[in-house]
């Protein structure tokens, strides 16, 4: 039922994985009593839900735009079930920013396929790279994919391997620019993120360690079924496919290097595992296998989601 219902991409879809984000993040906010009528709190809970939702559509854009995926919404629910493994992503504006501004990058990156306005994409996707590094330093590990996607795409022109950076500067000048603005408040939050750290027992209940041990299974069933898979595809598509990947192995590397560790700083890997995801349903023959499939991967998430409030 699940998979045929989500294998369209009807509206009703849409507004079913909408009106399930709403639901898990009113539960979490409850249950951790961090909703009260205070416009402070009212604007950052809006912007919370916004960031989760608008990240939700831009993984569906990405995989429908670029053919990533077929005509279907696996990617968007996959991204949702996932989010649920780890509810600390909910709550974490940084977090939430960061990868909202890598998906930006992502899809800039993925569209240079085309070969249309590339010196433009490279700058776009460097800057919303160095940008999200405000906010979560180590997601600056993401402009390795840069670098991939000019050895991929446009490797000849050498001002190509410039461009990031010009983003580079450019970023930087704002920063200061603000950073002065707030009396150098910037500089030493930003200061204060930049170690690394590879200290993993960070787990508070049994429920954070489970739920890390089974995405890490289903993360590497995915990534290797994918990874056989990929000859298979169209040939003008491996570029992107490879992409893919290598966003998400960086989005791992992202999780290992963060220090002050937690579950949420897998959402960097989500987004490129939900459209892997969604391709190793789409090669799924039998119609049962792929339903039951997915109902297990929404009975995990959900699971994890509620033994974690």
């Amino acid at each position: 039922m699940i998979a045929s219902v989500f294998n369209k991409t009807r509206p009703i879809n849409y507004l079913l994985i909408g009106i399930l984000i709403v639901f898990c993040f009113t539960s979490l906010v409850i249950c951790e009593k961090k909703f009260y009528f205070e416009l402070q709190n009212v604007l950052n809970q809006s912007l919370f839900l916004f960031l989760i939702i608008a990240s939700t559509i831009l993984v569906n854009f990405i995989s429908l735009k670029n053919d990533l995926t077929k005509n279907n919404t696996y990617a968007a629910l996959l991204f949702f079930i996932f989010m649920m493994f780890f509810p600390s992503i909910f709550e974490n504006k940084n977090i939430l920013i960061s990868n909202f501004l890598l998906l930006l990058a992502l899809r800039r990156l993925i569209s240079l396929k085309s070969m249309v306005s590339t010196k433009e994409k490279i700058f776009d996707a460097s800057f919303w790279i160095f940008l999200s590094a405000l906010f979560h330093f180590w997601s600056i590990f993401y402009i390795v994919l840069v670098f991939v996607s000019i050895i991929l795409d446009v490797s000849r022109d050498f001002k190509n391997w410039l461009i990031p950076f010009i983003a580079l500067f450019t970023v930087t000048i704002l920063f200061f620019l603000f950073n002065e603005i707030l009396d150098n408040t910037l500089l030493e939050r930003l200061l204060n993120k930049t170690y690394v750290s590879f200290n993993f027992s960070y787990f508070e209940n049994v429920y954070q360690n489970l739920a890390l041990a089974i995405f890490t299974s289903i993360s590497l069933l995915l990534f290797v079924s994918f990874m056989t898979s990929l000859n298979k595809k169209l040939l003008n598509m491996q570029t992107s496919y490879k992409k893919i990947l290598f966003s998400f192995v960086l989005g791992v590397g992202i999780f290992i290097l963060s220090a002050n560790k937690n579950n949420g700083y897998l959402a960097f890997s989500l987004a490129p595992l939900a459209i892997i995801g969604a391709n190793f349903l789409e090669d799924l023959k039998t119609n049962w296998v792929k339903e039951t499939t997915l109902y297990i991967f929404f009975f995990l998430g959900f699971f994890f989601f509620i033994t974690q409030l």
